[in-house]
């Protein structure tokens, strides 16, 4: 039986409210409160990276600090501890790595900067409070922890009852590098690189090997864990990931309900909730006001905040802009991409300025506004790992139209004309006709208020909160402990 709490410490290159670039630093926000318990102690070590501002620096402890040896380079860092909602955290500052202003990723000395953080992270155990039982690795950044953990520390005895997971956000970053690097900056053997272990297509993959290392590998749904293995979407890692499926687990994301809540969101013009409609209906006609839009309560609004790219599907929306507005709908897109979308959808909206509005920005304040406001939210997405967009629309009675892939398929339910089920609308198919057909059938269960009325009773009524994924996550901690 074992005595006192299983001790999990999260091992990232970003958290919010710290610092992040996007849904990694979402989840490391997150589940590290959501898993903490009774019977689990949690704590998180990041990096010290300078864009961390002095509002929580200025409440860290002083812990010690501790040399590191990485191949021929001495370096050391400073540890700091801070404490939050149950959780403790950790920073490990060496300005020489982490002093690149906001920067976070796409240093020309990645492969060093994060072999020093993975190696720092060992090396901090012993002055935590309590060895860890795991260490929960995510995405390539510390896909370098099992690997030292199994290659460099399999000798010390605190050391060898360590379990690792490893968490695969976006297959498509897998940290991958010139072999140059094997003995020069990551301080490892030659042999580790000509036996295959660190090899893939020719140069150094920290994420192949991490996969190989780790004691269990999860990804950020049960569709996207099938969708790797598979050619299509694995990114050269499908043959791994199938040797190794017995150890891979898919768990859904969640969100954080008290920061998306339209009771209480200040980005909202006006609050309301599932039981009050109300102000939902004046959020949709402040935006049209706002974006120059007619003030019509009768027209479908479909809402886009993403990424300008095809990887998105914006090449399945420009394929059929035209049929999809001559509709009788408005659409509102917000976002940043490639710049033939950007300068497409810009022509079409001078083509329909009654029904289109294009804000080619990056714009929270806006992005939430068009999540409060809109009817329908169009995520039509060449793969999706996870999705967060689909379930923040869900919060604020907002219809997804997806496509079927990814964390997408996992969270969206279609809607059953017959039994009044669903949650959503999707199609299967990476087709620009599927996706207007469905933008169609959405439309028309529009126009029938008790329809429209069901289907967002049943959206806001879905739960896609963390304690649904922590819960999973204790189960993958405790299997592998016993």
């Amino acid at each position: 039986m074992r005595e006192g709490k299983i001790k999990v410490l999260f091992a990232a290159a970003e958290a919010a409210p710290f610092i992040k670039t996007g849904g990694l630093g979402d989840v490391i926000g997150s589940l590290p409160q959501a898993v903490s318990d009774k019977t689990y102690d949690v704590s998180v070590v990041l990096p010290l990276h300078e864009g961390i501002s002095d509002e929580f620096r200025e409440k860290m402890t002083y812990v010690t600090n501790v040399n590191v040896s990485l191949s021929w380079r001495k370096q050391s860092f400073g540890m700091f501890k801070y404490e939050q909602n149950g959780v403790t955290w950790y920073f490990l500052d060496n300005e020489y790595y982490f002093k690149r202003g906001e920067t976070l990723y796409g240093c020309y000395d990645d492969a060093e900067r994060y072999a020093f953080f993975s190696m720092a992270v060992l090396e901090a155990l012993p002055h935590l409070n309590g060895f860890p039982d795991i260490i929960h690795c995510h995405d390539w950044h510390t896909a370098l922890i099992p690997i030292y953990l199994r290659l460099k520390y399999w000798d010390r005895t605190s050391y060898q009852r360590v379990k690792t997971v490893f968490t695969i956000h976006n297959i498509e970053y897998q940290g991958v590098f010139g072999r140059e690097i094997v003995e020069n900056v990551l301080g490892l053997s030659q042999e580790e690189y000509e036996n295959g272990f660190l090899e893939h297509d020719g140069d150094v993959n920290f994420m192949k090997a991490a996969i190989l290392s780790s004691d269990v590998v999860t990804t950020v749904s049960p569709t996207y864990s099938e969708e790797i293995k598979t050619s299509e979407y694995g990114q050269g890692l499908d043959s791994i990931l199938r040797s190794e499926s017995a150890k891979l687990v898919g768990i859904l994301n969640g969100i954080d309900g008290k920061l998306y809540n339209p009771k209480k969101d200040k980005k909202l013009f006006s609050s309301f909730s599932k039981e009050d409609l109300l102000g939902k209906a004046k959020n949709k006609e402040e935006l049209q006001r706002l974006l120059n839009l007619p003030q019509r309560a009768e027209v479908p609004l479909i809402g886009m905040v993403t990424r300008l790219v095809s990887h998105k599907g914006i090449d399945l929306v420009t394929a059929v802009i035209d049929e999809l507005l001559s509709e009788d709908i408005q659409m509102v897109i917000v976002g940043t991409g490639e710049w033939k979308y950007e300068e497409f959808l810009c022509d079409k909206q001078w083509q329909y300025p009654n029904k289109l509005s294009v804000n080619i920005a990056f714009n929270l304040s806006l992005a939430g506004k068009v999540y409060g406001a809109s009817d329908m939210f169009l995520m039509p997405s060449k793969s999706e790992p996870c999705g967060l967009a689909q379930m923040i629309a869900l919060r604020y009675g907002t219809i997804p139209i997806v496509r079927e892939t990814g964390g997408l398929r996992d969270s969206i339910q279609p809607y059953n004309k017959f039994t009044g089920e669903g949650n959503g609308f999707s199609f299967k198919e990476y087709n620009a006709h599927d996706m207007l057909h469905v933008v169609r059938e959405a439309c028309s269960l529009y126009r029938d208020e008790k329809g429209w009325a069901g289907i967002i009773e049943s959206g806001m009524s879905s739960d896609f909160s963390w304690k649904n994924s922590a819960k999973k996550y204790k189960k993958v901690y405790l299997e592998l402990l016993n």
